[in-house]
């Protein structure tokens, strides 16, 4: 069994300040969340980075540094106005290093480029796009580039995977460890692929742990208790918005005795009485 961590977005932002605060700095851990997405992705061609104004543009710039020193000259659309400290550092350098710069509005659907990097919203993003970044989002959409969201698909909920409009990705390259979003509710009908970098991140906190989607039918059986997610939520009374599916199950599992399944068409979250496992048939 292939066991990886799966965490919340509170233990991932606590985790990442404190590996910060304590062993790296935060330009230090961009770049190798860069790193991560550059080494998960056959570059060739030409490349888009598509970025907002936060850390998860700032990734999308540092990539951009990787790309030009690798003899790839990206092209980069910045969607909104502002960057983080480190972001701003990597945008300076990478337009230093002879990155290219273009608008939405001239860019269009992206004809013409290989691939784009979707680097618009992080795994703090919660609620419901709109402007320029929806603008964004449906442009790529659109594309027939090979997308590639960091971190997230842009327009996901990194805690409930809830996302009314978000960015369809050939591949998602998941920063540190995988959020508990990645695999709930509207995020597996979005991703196509995904993968992990390990940054070197130490977690404070462990949370749940990822499973091999070919062991779910070990789940399945034995009286488990199996339903789809929207039969959950039926059953339940919850709200796909303001719902910790692992904790809920959790506690059921526990009162019932028995092995609670929630499932996607692609997805599945397990409360095994004493564990919780997260697994998908996407995850490479």
């Amino acid at each position: 069994m292939n066991i990886q961590e799966v965490v919340t977005v509170e233990n991932m932002r606590k985790s990442d300040a404190n590996t910060i605060a304590t062993k790296i700095t935060s330009a230090e851990l961009m770049y190798k969340a860069a790193l991560g997405i550059f080494n998960a992705v056959r570059f060739a061609g030409r490349v888009a980075i598509v970025c907002g104004k936060g850390n998860n543009a700032g990734d999308g710039y540092a990539l951009a540094c990787i790309l030009c020193r690798n003899g790839i000259i990206p092209t980069i659309v910045r969607v909104s106005e502002g960057f983080s400290k480190d972001g701003l550092y990597y945008y300076q350098t990478a337009k230093s290093l002879g990155a290219e710069e273009d608008t939405l509005e001239n860019i269009g659907n992206f004809i013409g480029y290989d691939i784009v990097v979707d680097c618009l919203l992080g795994t703090g993003f919660s609620g419901a796009v709109s402007g320029n970044i929806q603008k964004a989002i449906e442009q790529i959409n659109v594309s027939n580039s090979f997308i590639v969201s960091a971190d997230i698909n842009s327009g996901i909920n990194g805690d409930t995977g809830v996302g009314d409009i978000a960015v369809n990705s050939d591949l998602t390259v998941s920063i540190g460890y995988f959020k508990t979003g990645l695999f709930l509710n509207d995020a597996p009908y979005y991703i196509g692929a995904m993968t992990n970098a390990d940054i070197g991140i130490e977690l404070l906190e462990h949370n749940y742990k990822l499973m091999d989607y070919e062991l779910l039918h070990m789940f399945e059986g034995y009286g488990s208790d199996v339903m789809t997610i929207e039969e959950f939520y039926q059953k339940t009374g919850y709200e796909p918005e303001n719902c910790n599916i692992a904790e809920c199950i959790a506690e059921i599992s526990k009162e019932e005795h028995k092995t609670i399944v929630v499932k996607t068409a692609h997805s599945a979250v397990i409360a095994d009485i004493k564990y919780i496992y997260f697994c998908a048939d996407y995850i490479r």
